[in-house]
């Protein structure tokens, strides 16, 4: 009996363990998807070089991941953005419950991997966004010129370390151990950089700010008590934690035995204590945590979800049913274009060509693009970027307009109803192409799925300005964007107007922005509310219920 609702995996993380997992079993024909709340990639996706991978001389961690989805894809495996929130482990058809539906399949693959850990020191919290910030991709350029503060000994602390002397003038790595804990090689690269100071044996205490960025920081050594005390009279500084991971294991705590540290036990086959659920990557016990470990783990686990699934076929009589177009060529809108796939000009190679045919196959209202340019160098760019669009869909058409803002360019989206709330001030290139695609397509068709609850909530908001502050590097920003794109495509008294933060140091300095995305929040009553970090949309619906 063949069974179109049921895979014979499902895939939770879209890291490298899950998508190496991905491509194994797909490529032995098996019927799988991978389930991903933000981006895929994983956390690699915010290195920006990597030169430790096996016969790949050198990359990026996107560039890295990006061609192992492609790859999945290519045999066949399908991908979704969706969020799970539980999973029913009982008889031989598992079920995990997300945001946008119930999944049921043979197997279930943990891949959720690990988020960056705080310290807890006075003012970590107080401060985060505003001088204390967890990324270097993201982050560094807002430190340009000024003193950094790295805190951590490890692989991350080392590599990042090096990053940040590109912007910063001086970095001061404090950690609690005697030496580096990472390979010598990455921890050389630290030492001898004469932009860096290491600090060992050295614990921080606190973070002060009198005004914009921290301008106060006091640390001590751990082995001789001595304290030092560092105010810098008015010229800011920066602090970055990059002290491990912390498992994304809130999902599974109460479904399969975790150790003391909040880590999945996993067999050397990757099964855990349950049977037909596996883990892999950093989520579980393990000794070393690398993209290569975790495409081991990854392709170990697939192999005995073949296992699995071929038996479970034979007890149950069912046999999933794959998708006869491949997720490679599917109109799939989860992935929107890639951002890398432009040139200066505006042009689209082959690959984004197709992609973007894909998701304007699926635009069914007629949307107009109005432009607010200056005559700069980025208001063209913007406009032959528009026209550009126009010219591949009939559903869009580009004008432009006299003022309507100070933050020029900026690119407004109209409907027949007039305007939707959406705009970009900037260029939406780099990390934000994909998003502002994404945006088009949900203000010009039934839009990307959401959940009947955050839809309910979204339409019930009253009048809502949202403006998100964001870098064109940063990996994070994207999910924000399209968070809060999603609400102003749903409901006429949001608004959604994305700022490229490179373009407008006004803002940065107005709000004190020092790390991205960063969302203001405004409403009726004129009070702005000013959050960090990236959201989905149910976390942006409960920062504006706040």
């Amino acid at each position: 009996m063949t069974e179109e609702n049921i895979f014979d995996a499902a895939i939770i993380g879209g890291g490298p363990a899950g998508l190496t997992a991905a491509l194994y079993l797909a490529r032995a024909r098996y019927r799988v998807v991978v389930l991903e709340k933000d981006n895929f990639g994983g956390q690699i996706t915010i290195t920006d070089e990597v030169v430790n991978y096996p016969g790949v001389a050198h990359t990026t961690g996107k560039e890295l991941t990006a061609t192992m989805r492609d790859q999945a894809q290519s045999f066949g495996a399908e991908f979704r953005i969706a969020e799970a929130v539980g999973i029913d482990a009982a008889g031989d058809i598992k079920t995990v419950n997300t945001d946008k539906g119930d999944i049921r399949a043979f197997s279930v693959l943990i891949a959720t991997g690990a988020h960056p850990r705080t310290v807890g020191f006075k003012g970590e919290d107080e401060h985060r966004g505003r001088g204390v910030a967890y990324c270097a991709t993201c982050d560094g350029e807002f430190f340009t010129g000024k003193e950094v503060y790295v805190i951590g000994g490890g692989f991350a602390a080392a590599e990042e370390s090096v990053f940040l002397t590109k912007y910063a003038e001086h970095v001061t790595i404090l950690m609690m151990t005697d030496d580096f804990t990472c390979a010598a090689a990455t921890a050389e690269h630290a030492k001898t950089n004469p932009k860096i100071t290491v600090l060992p044996n050295t614990e921080v205490e606190e973070v002060k700010s009198s005004g914009s960025g921290l301008d106060y920081i006091r640390y001590r050594n751990n082995k001789t008590g001595e304290v030092t005390e560092r105010n810098s009279d008015g010229k800011t500084f920066g602090v970055f934690v990059f002290v491990g991971y912390a498992p994304e294991t809130d999902l599974v705590k109460d479904v399969v035995k975790l150790d003391d540290h909040g880590y999945i036990i996993a067999d050397r086959d990757q099964r855990t204590s349950v049977d037909g659920i596996f883990a892999a990557g950093d989520v579980c016990v393990k000794q070393l945590r690398q993209v290569v470990t975790a495409v081991g783990d990854g392709a170990t686990a697939a192999t005995e979800m073949e296992r699995h699934a071929a038996k479970m076929q034979k007890k149950t009589g069912i046999t999933p049913v794959r998708p006869k177009q491949s997720a490679k060529s599917s109109t799939d809108i989860s992935k929107a274009p890639s951002a890398t796939g432009t040139d200066g000009d505006g042009i689209f190679d082959d690959a984004v060509l197709a992609q973007l045919n894909a998701v304007f196959s699926r635009m069914t209202d007629a949307i107009e693009l109005k432009l607010s340019l200056d005559g700069g160098e980025a208001s063209q760019t913007l406009k032959t970027y528009c026209d550009k669009l126009a010219e591949l869909c009939d559903k869009i058409t580009v004008t432009t307009e006299e003022g309507g803002t100070e933050f020029l360019p900026c690119v407004r989206v109209y409907d027949a109803d007039g305007y939707t709330g959406l705009a970009f001030h900037g260029v939406p290139s780099g990390h934000e192409f994909t998003s502002f695609i994404l945006g088009l397509y949900n203000v010009s068709s039934a839009g990307q799925p959401i959940s009947d609850g955050d839809r309910a909530a979204a339409e019930a908001l009253g009048k809502t300005d949202i403006r998100v502050f964001v870098s064109l590097s940063c990996t994070m920003c994207p999910d924000t964007v399209v968070s809060a794109q999603r609400l102003a495509s749903l409901n006429a008294e949001v608004s959604a107007e994305i700022f490229d933060l490179a373009l407008y140091p006004k803002l940065r300095d107005e709000y004190n922005v020092m790390s991205v995305p960063c969302t203001v929040i405004g409403g009726r009553d004129g009070k702005e509310k000013v959050v960090f970090g990236k959201k989905n949309v149910g976390q942006l619906l409960a920062e504006i219920a706040e």
